[in-house]
């Protein structure tokens, strides 16, 4: 270097240390999801010094399923960073020694070449220190930007960093850290045991699952996002990809605010916000009424085949203005209100065999069950419990007999795999109720049995929902 490029250099070295020198030193809060930092009340800029560790290990992506991940803190996605803008960060990206592969950060907050992946290229066993000034407001994704990227990517190593305009963010009551991810394994859904990275499947985009915070049911639960009613939330949405575009909807409720991908834009009074890939969301409402609120992926398979589905449950009195819940439930006549009289009609017919309950039983099932459960009781993976070969089901008929008429809450295993999600009470007669299990109790393996509707009648004063243990409903 010639002297003169070299004392310019220096120069430039000097005036910069100094006017760090002269903020005031903090250390970052780094939070895991779906936790979120305080906001930040201090009115000048700072010097942030964040520690992060880069860390391989495995854990369960769904009940069962172990997958080897990639992290940025230990979880995915990685933790939460939170500075305000004019804030100058002094990063420090440490890479585990149990480290098979190095691993950098590219924060989309950065401006300079890679976003800081050059310069945090971190061999296991080291660290890597580099800094950048927060010179734009927003939420931005960071990710692992090392070779070959996508894969870092898929792992699990992407996360969100919020930038605070200078004025600060609207006070809300609670703030929650979502982010989505769609991972490519082996195995397919749901396949037990420790299940490893599918290359061919990510370069086709067609991945096993898709789900909130790295695994199916990490915010369903009792690790379901809490509010009460009458408070504003604001939720942090990304979006890791690798490869899809989240269609972020929560069941329930309409979007006061939405910061358009993570900018300063605000959208109101939205239904469903797009969220790409290496993109975010800011999302505030009000909470009117109490219950579950549901969040998807409104691409509505990836929530309920593949995992893109949370909960939130919210606590509070009732407004039966804004939502009464049913009120009332009538016949339905469109040929008019006066009850028609059909000449020559048959009765219903009754079974008075066994082979008889079992055809009925068949033609019901095919009717009113078969497009959860499938054609030969097999099930959905992940979605729908199988009966076929059914242990839930052979181990009580009252229980079943009671699920079919008042319907089931709450997570189950059936057969050894973790099903949560709702069923509804079927509106079937006693005689088609009966038939429909008398059925089912008699095919696909199971240990059969009989039900009469006489039963059912019992059941159907005497029963109630079945709620398992654990039911976040």
């Amino acid at each position: 270097m010639k002297p003169r490029k070299l004392v310019a250099a220096i120069s430039l070295a000097l005036a910069f240390s100094a006017q760090a020198s002269q903020l005031p030193v903090e250390e970052a809060m780094l939070t895991s999801p779906p936790v979120v930092p305080p906001p930040i009340t201090r009115d000048h800029a700072a010097k942030v010094v964040v520690k992060m560790e880069t860390v391989e290990k495995v854990m369960e992506i769904a009940d069962g399923v172990e997958y080897m991940f990639w992290t940025f803190g230990g979880s995915v996605p990685g933790q939460f960073l939170r500075v305000r803008e004019g804030d100058e960060v002094e990063f420090h990206l440490s890479n585990h020694p149990s480290s098979k592969m190095p691993h950098n950060i590219d924060l989309h907050a950065v401006t300079g070449p890679g976003g800081g992946a050059a310069s945090s290229f971190t061999a296991p066993g080291h660290t890597s220190v580099f800094n950048f000034k927060a010179l734009n407001p927003g939420l931005y994704v960071y990710h692992c930007a090392t070779a070959p990227v996508g894969m870092h990517v898929a792992n699990g190593m992407y996360g969100l960093i919020l930038v605070e305009p200078k004025e600060g963010l609207p006070p809300v009551d609670r703030e929650y850290y979502v982010m989505q991810g769609d991972f490519y394994t082996k195995g397919e859904y749901g396949e037990q045991g420790l299940q490893s990275f599918d290359m061919d499947k990510a370069i086709r985009e067609q991945p096993d699952y898709v789900v909130f915070n790295g695994a199916v049911g990490a915010l369903n639960g009792d690790k379901a996002l809490t509010a009460n009613v009458g408070e504003t939330v604001r939720l942090y949405v990304g979006n890791g990809g690798p490869n899809l575009v989240s269609s972020f909807h929560v069941i329930g409720e309409i979007f006061d605010k939405v910061n358009v991908e993570g900018g300063t834009a605000i959208n109101e009074n939205v239904q469903t916000t797009l969220v790409p890939a290496g993109g975010a969301a800011m999302a505030e409402f009000k909470l009117d009424v109490p219950g579950n609120f549901i969040m998807v992926d409104h691409s509505i398979f990836r929530a309920f085949n593949k995992g893109a589905l949370g909960m939130m449950q919210v606590e509070g009195p009732e407004d039966k203005i804004v939502y009464s819940g049913k009120v009332a439930e009538n016949v339905y006549l469109p040929e008019g209100s006066a009850v028609q009289v059909m000449p020559n009609g048959h009765p219903k017919v009754v079974a008075k065999t066994k082979e008889e309950r079992l055809l009925y039983g068949k033609r019901a099932y095919e009717a009113n069950c078969q497009a959860c459960h499938q054609n030969e009781g097999q099930g959905i993976p992940g979605a729908f419990p199988p009966l076929a070969a059914s242990d839930f089901l052979n181990a009580d008929h009252t229980r079943a007999t009671d699920v079919v008429l008042h319907g089931l809450k709450g997570p189950i295993k059936v057969n050894g795999q973790a099903y949560d999600s709702i069923m509804p009470a079927m509106r079937l007669s006693d005689e088609d109720t009966a038939n429909v299990l008398t059925y089912v109790l008699n095919s696909w393996g199971n240990d059969g049995g009989d039900v009469t509707p006489e039963q059912v009648a019992e059941r159907r004063e005497k029963g109630k929902t079945i709620i398992m243990e654990g039911s976040a409903h």
